[in-house]
């Protein structure tokens, strides 16, 4: 006889293969009853005949698999899905994938990180050093679905103090052949009302399931996890298109959001606002910053102290300009720099494409060598005292790898996420780790840098 928690989770089993149903644009039928059942033909009936006897078969096999097993099918399941998004319009399908890990119709991850990918930083600890890129979920409305796919951290926005449209569209054009993207958003954005209201509800119930346990028995300093959930929330903060103090708009952002971040992100390399790179001059980003700081300072904090601050710069820069930034990160004892975002450039495999010619920035594969050259620059003009993220390009384990190689702490993902979707994450994984034990490190800290030492 089967017992109750079997028949539980043969429920969820269910209920993960009907959400995957909805994700690949299959029909999905509701409980509510229907005033007229239409006559199905012979194939038809044969059709449903047969469907019906996999779910069954299905949901029948899942319960006599282990959890981590069945866990590992349904990321793989979603490689079905996926091609699903090639045919929507690039902006729709990208609304559609944070609609539906919003809904919880994407996965959940419930097999532990391995331990050699676990790394301590800024006082909290992440279970994997690959995040999501600011950009995806722009206003904070999917968190604990992303969260659960198996990211290290994620990070929302950029978030404007007012709302804002950004540019016309179409503003989001794909280079499929090249697993790249030309984007020209603009910081569409909410504004940091609605996003600290969506915040907000996400932290109360993070405090109240936590009171609801029972007292840990442990006594790490570390906090493990962080204000979201399981993994760690970056929050990155823009400026509005009409906005002439700069400075300002980021500290409304700091005074706004800052208590549900885990760390903070000052955002002055898109190139789709106009004038906002000016901002990574010398003199600029140095007054930015002490504003920013002393904003973020002045609040009250626990014991666990101010978010840390971190700003992202672009990969267009000459070696003068890396050298003032990094001149001001470690004057200024800046947390953390993250490299990079997208180019205006557009490299040689990319020129031969009509869509080209779109303005925006580039992002996916052709910018891996150009974001890790400059992040390689950094590493040796900080000295490796800055704590860096390495982003841009990255679609395998060993293109992770490299950037941790070359300087970066932490890594994060988006145009190749964009493409491949959910079973993505859980690969990435998985060949860093490998890529790490055949050179023989123990831990994600010892690769850092190693191609310097």
């Amino acid at each position: 006889m089967a017992t109750r928690a079997s028949t539980n989770y043969v429920k969820e089993v269910l209920s993960q293969r009907a959400k995957i149903g909805v994700l690949g644009g299959f029909r999905h039928f509701s409980s509510s009853p229907s005033p007229k059942i239409p006559q199905l033909s012979k194939k038809g009936r044969l059709f449903t005949g047969a469907t019906l006897g996999l779910v069954i078969a299905g949901g029948a096999y899942a319960s006599t698999v282990d959890e981590g097993t069945f866990c590992g099918w349904l990321f793989s399941a979603t490689k079905l899905v996926n091609p699903f998004f090639a045919y929507l319009d690039p902006e729709v399908a990208h609304r559609l994938a944070v609609s539906a890990a919003a809904r919880g119709w994407v996965p959940k991850e419930k097999r532990p990180d391995l331990p050699i990918l676990g790394l301590e930083m800024w006082g909290r600890k992440f279970s994997n050093p690959v995040g999501l890129a600011a950009g995806f979920d722009k206003n904070a409305e999917a968190v604990e679905g992303l969260l659960g796919l198996g990211f290290g951290f994620v990070e929302v926005g950029s978030v404007t103090p007012f709302p804002q449209e950004g540019n016309p569209k179409p503003r989001l054009f794909r280079l499929p052949q090249e697993c790249a993207v030309i984007n020209r958003y603009g910081f569409n954005s909410e504004g940091i009302v609605a996003v600290a209201k969506r915040l907000g509800a996400q932290h109360g119930k993070r405090k109240m399931d936590e009171t609801s346990r029972a007292p840990g028995s442990s006594n790490d300093d570390v906090k493990h996890g962080g204000k979201a959930g399981p993994g760690i929330l970056g929050v990155n903060l823009g400026k509005n298109k009409t906005s002439e103090d700069a400075a300002a708009d980021y500290v409304q952002g700091v005074h706004t959001l800052s208590q549900y971040a885990d760390y903070l992100v000052i955002n002055v390399s898109s190139p789709n606002t106009p004038g906002l790179r000016m901002l990574q001059g010398r003199k600029q980003l140095k007054d930015l910053i002490k504003k920013v700081q002393a904003a973020r300072d002045e609040m009250q904090w626990g014991e666990e102290g101010p978010p840390p601050l971190l700003v992202k710069i672009a990969p267009d820069l000459s070696k003068q300009d890396l050298e003032d930034i990094a001149a001001v990160a470690l004057t200024l004892h800046l947390d953390g720099l993250i490299i990079s975002n997208t180019t205006v450039s557009r490299p040689d495999v990319v020129r031969k494409y009509p869509v080209a010619e779109e303005t925006g920035g580039l992002s996916g594969k052709p910018l891996f060598d150009m974001s890790t050259n400059v992040l390689k620059e950094m590493y040796i003009l900080t000295r490796g005292k800055i704590p860096l993220i390495g982003c841009g390009g990255i679609c395998s384990g060993e293109d992770a790898y490299k950037k941790i190689r070359s300087g970066a702490s932490l890594v994060q993902l988006y145009t190749a996420f964009a493409y491949e979707g959910p079973a993505l994450i859980p690969r990435i994984k998985a060949e860093l780790a490998e890529c790490l034990e055949r050179d023989g490190f123990k831990s994600i800290h010892e690769a850092v840098g190693a191609d310097f030492r």
